[in-house]
């Protein structure tokens, strides 16, 4: 399953990438207060952009953790407020039943899960797996098979709102597992997030997640062009955008994220394009779109060859018959 899954990747045109989070300068521990007895420890693997504040939002929430990330670097303030940091995402299976994921591509959560150091090395029975990453649906449901063979929960949940909805604890989860587990779920993502929607089985979550991007990305493109355009004819940015936002034009990328330095504070925009939601990874969500799209017209031009000639389907079958029969002489 690890190599077909790593072939599907390699295919893709995934490459490992990550950026990681500067750490804050006020100690992480100033700002956590806990009750260590009504909480159970939590894995988290992948603390970077969007993971490092998702986690600080359990530590607010009273749940001790399990770090693991692969930039050891990426671990020291969560170390250094008193969590356990360990060497292998298997050693986070072994300390904990619950576990979050989040990285940035398919062939990072399979390394993560199927490795040789993945959690289903040590996974416990029962255990409830979520992964937070963007990746290809097919990925999730080929992992969500294996985690079901080692006696475990697998649920996909990847994310929407940006490092800033991550640090305020205002993400959008879109969950897809077995709905009997989805309470389980929401009472670990509900501390990080302020919409927790459960889509239905397990990749419904990673394919609703694709056509936000898809639409994401077509906004912050029209936003990007509209500006700039703006710009060289003279207007003052901060003036356009303002007159975008209370007319036809206002999107998320224009209101919340704008692509423009000095229109708003808070935004990457505004501290050198640092510590957003990188075009590498809106790039490799768009070839998961481009992928699903051609498949469907492949299917489509299937079903209407098979409609024109309705014994397509019969001559296919027969060749494939006489086929295995001249392989089987």
């Amino acid at each position: 399953m690890a190599a077909s899954l790593r072939l599907r990747g390699a295919v893709s045109g995934l490459r490992y990438w990550s950026r990681r989070q500067q750490p804050a300068v006020a100690s992480l521990a100033a700002v956590c207060s806990r009750s260590m007895a009504s909480k159970t420890p939590v894995g988290f693997i992948g603390v970077g952009n969007m993971g490092n504040p998702m986690a600080k939002n359990l530590m607010k929430h009273g749940y001790p953790l399990i770090i693991y990330d692969v930039f050891p670097d990426a671990c020291k303030e969560f170390l250094d407020a008193g969590e356990q940091v360990v060497s292998s995402p298997a050693d986070v299976a072994e300390k904990a039943d619950r576990i979050i994921t989040m990285l940035p591509t398919s062939i990072n959560a399979i390394e993560a899960y199927s490795g040789a150091n993945g959690i289903l090395k040590k996974v416990k029975k029962g255990s409830l797996l979520i992964d937070s990453s963007t990746i290809d649906p097919m990925v999730s449901k080929e992992l969500a098979k294996e985690v079901e063979k080692m006696g475990a929960v697998f649920m996909d949940a990847p994310v929407s709102g940006g490092v800033g909805a991550a640090r305020s604890g205002n993400l959008t989860f879109m969950v897809g597992g077995v709905e009997e587990e989805f309470a389980a779920a929401q009472e670990l993502l509900g501390c990080m997030g302020s919409n927790v929607v459960h889509c239905g089985a397990v990749g419904t979550g990673q394919a609703a997640k694709i056509c936000n991007n898809l639409l994401l990305a077509i906004s912050m493109i029209g936003t990007a062009e509209a500006m700039n355009l703006g710009i060289r004819l003279g207007l003052d940015p901060e003036l356009l955008a303002k007159i975008l936002n209370m007319s036809s034009g206002r999107c998320w990328s224009s209101d919340t994220y704008n692509p423009v330095p000095g229109v708003m504070d808070g935004v990457p925009s505004a501290n050198n394009y640092q510590g957003g939601f990188g075009t590498t990874l809106m790039a490799k969500d768009g070839q998961q779109h481009e992928t699903y799209r051609d498949t469907e017209a492949m299917e489509e031009k299937e079903e209407s060859e098979t409609k024109q000639n309705p014994h397509c389907s019969e001559v296919v079958l027969k060749q494939s018959s006489q086929g295995m029969n001249s392989d089987e002489n």
